[in-house]
């Protein structure tokens, strides 16, 4: 279950400004694969086949639920904040709300044409979806471009670890408390999308430093093969895009 979030006015008792933004990074080039990607996916399922249509719009599903929750967070944890800590700010906070105003407005636009599609994977449907994810996919570029040069320099800043750790700890919880829906192998799913996301030759050191030993060794006995088993199902007949 995560922390409680703290009051968004002065920093709480006991913790200090200053905190290491990076893990944003990764997540960021996350949702720039996904959304590169899921376009791709979308257009390369046959007209009328109903069961690739299906494994494409399981993970579509899941990367249209991340977007919606990972913004949600950075909603409810940072924007008061940074400008109550920073008032300089308000404009670019003031965009960043723009902009999750606008990703908001495209998912409920390209989000109900995922179930007419599934039921026929008619190409018209298809290409449709595809097109509007690409517009989405345009829209995150210049957001999360944005949120790395003008926001992460300040959070970083102004705000306490804690205060930092605190989305990372509400995004486990969100999506343990959404397993049934989401699938069992979501965790597996964020992990290795995570791990990906990492340089190959930094990918050891980052999980020694980040994963408690008891993860680690979890996700080289289950979580890599989840994860392994959910990508070649992605990708049957081609290597997994690199994500960096």
């Amino acid at each position: 279950m995560a922390t409680r979030l703290p009051s968004s006015g002065s920093m709480p008792a006991g913790q200090e400004p200053g905190c290491d933004t990076s893990g944003l990074i990764l997540v960021h080039r996350i949702f720039r694969w996904l959304y590169r990607e899921l376009p791709q996916l979308v257009r390369g399922v046959p007209p009328g086949d109903t069961e690739r249509a299906a494994v494409v719009g399981r993970y579509a599903h899941l990367d249209f639920y991340a977007l919606h929750m990972h913004h949600h967070t950075e909603d409810i944890a940072l924007w008061d904040r940074l400008v109550s800590r920073d008032p300089g700010c308000a404009l670019h906070v003031d965009q960043m709300r723009a902009q999750h105003a606008e990703v908001a407005s495209q998912l409920a636009r390209i989000e109900p044409q995922l179930e007419p599609w599934l039921k026929t994977a008619d190409a018209g449907l298809r290409d449709a979806f595809a097109r509007d994810i690409e517009h989405l996919r345009d829209t995150l570029v210049v957001h999360l471009g944005q949120e790395e040069d003008d926001i992460l320099p300040v959070a970083g800043a102004v705000l306490s670890q804690q205060e930092w750790d605190w989305m990372e700890e509400h995004t486990r919880a969100e999506l343990m408390a959404h397993r049934k829906e989401l699938g069992k192998d979501i965790m597996s799913l964020q992990l290795g999308l995570i791990l990906a996301s990492v340089p190959e030759a930094e990918r050891d050191d980052w999980m020694r430093a980040n994963l408690p030993a008891p993860i680690r060794v979890l996700y080289l006995l289950l979580m890599k093969r989840q994860y392994d088993r959910a990508m070649r199902e992605l990708y049957p007949d081609r290597p997994v895009p690199a994500m960096v």
